[in-house]
């Protein structure tokens, strides 16, 4: 029927053709662009910090540092261990200090870990702590971020300062830089370093078994609720609680719920142009085909019938754009996984390039829906037909 390699309805199926392609690989890429941006941001988050928090009750579930200290309990660690998606659990401390050396000087938010802690793949390490010191280690890690504005390099001397309420004179530790890490996130890489948890035990003059809390690490996201609410309701008493992520840095998460509304807009958007390119090419076959309609018309064919020929050749149309649309989509996913070609400010979205997570389902279901959505909405042209009159169109040859 449209098989005139240089006809105009060639030229209108090849259009709609590209128009729709361009518009399932677009959506195919921002739900996959958009789903491994989210995905890396929160590894970075839960690489540092965990996935659930347990530390003693405070009206404010941001505050990581609490003023009173809890006990190391090994009985409950034993129990969290024990629950479905548990990977680890890990005591910590957090004490704020200042950061002294080459006549710098930078805030830091130290946090304590014992010689149990293993650092997760998410961050990137170099150099650890030595902890054959009976008393303390008397090294610190710091980020890249914060060691570059201090001028000091691994092995170098630091001059820690700690603040004593109601003491006009600081109490002072000389630390050596073991090494640095880098999460890509500012939030971390800009506030935090890591000591020795003892170290920050005898700066707060607390026992060999007090700790600020511990951070319990999953083996997926999705079961952060489900063990916190375990957590809290079989194995807790009072003050202790338990915080997810989300609580704690609600404002993270609120920044990536913002990238959902981003992609379904696109997503609207693009499927939008699809339906009008499909609708718009029909039309114009229908219209540059109405001499064709009309002697169907005049030898008995019903109007429904003919509504199904155009229909058809409009979602074989579809199947095709959609088609291509993937192999665009898709290859340039699996291109920029490969290469990372396609680069970002690190100091803004927290990656050094785009990150893209592509799963057959989303693809499966953007192809599903558009097909749907362009048949559909191909009923309104097709109706065109009704208006063609064999009388008019069958008098001129």
């Amino acid at each position: 029927m449209f098989r005139g390699k240089d006809g105009f309805s060639a030229f209108i199926i090849r259009l709609a053709i590209v128009a729709t392609a361009l518009s399932v690989a677009t959506m195919i890429i921002t739900v996959a662009f958009i789903t491994g941006f989210k995905h890396e941001i929160r590894d970075k988050l839960f690489s540092f910090w965990g996935h659930v928090h347990i530390t003693p009750f405070t009206p404010n579930a941001s505050t990581i540092i609490t003023p009173d200290p809890i006990k190391i309990d090994h009985k409950l660690e034993l129990q969290i261990k024990s629950l479905p998606h548990v990977q680890s659990i890990a005591a910590f401390a957090v004490r704020p200090g200042i950061l002294h050396s080459n006549d710098l000087m930078e805030g830091v938010q130290l946090k304590g870990v014992d010689s149990t802690y293993q650092f997760p793949e998410g961050i990137t390490l170099t150099g650890k702590l030595d902890y054959s010191d009976s008393s303390y280690s008397k090294e610190i890690l710091l980020s890249t971020v914060m060691a570059n504005r201090l001028k000091v390099n691994t092995g170098d001397d630091v001059q820690l300062y700690f603040l004593e309420p109601g003491s006009t004179l600081p109490r002072i530790r000389k630390v050596k830089l073991a090494g640095t890490f880098h999460t890509g996130m500012d939030e971390v890489d800009k506030e935090y370093g890591i000591c020795d948890l003892r170290l920050l035990q005898r700066i707060n003059s607390w026992g060999a078994n007090d700790i600020n809390g511990y951070q319990v690490m999953l083996d997926k996201e999705e079961a952060s609720d489900t063990v916190s609410m375990q957590i809290f309701n079989n194995y807790l008493e009072a003050p202790l609680t338990t915080h997810t992520m989300a609580e704690i840095f609600p404002n993270i998460y609120d920044w990536l719920q913002l990238q959902d509304v981003n992609a379904r807009i696109i997503i609207i958007i693009m499927a939008v142009v699809a339906i009008i390119n499909l609708a718009v090419a029909l039309l114009i076959l229908i219209v540059e085909h109405a001499r064709m309609v009309g002697l169907f018309k005049a030898q008995g064919m019903t109007q429904g019938s003919m509504q199904m020929i155009f229909l058809y050749y409009a979602g074989l149309i579809a199947a095709m754009g959609i088609f291509a649309g993937n192999l665009l989509g898709v290859g340039l996913c699996l291109l920029q996984q490969a290469t990372g070609f396609l680069k970002l400010s690190e100091t803004t979205y927290y990656v050094r390039q785009v990150p893209v997570r592509i799963f057959w389902y989303d693809a499966a279901l953007i192809d599903i829906g558009t097909l749907i959505l362009c048949i559909l909405c191909m009923w309104l042209p097709s109706l065109y037909i009704r208006r063609i009159q064999p009388a008019r169109v069958l008098q001129f040859k």
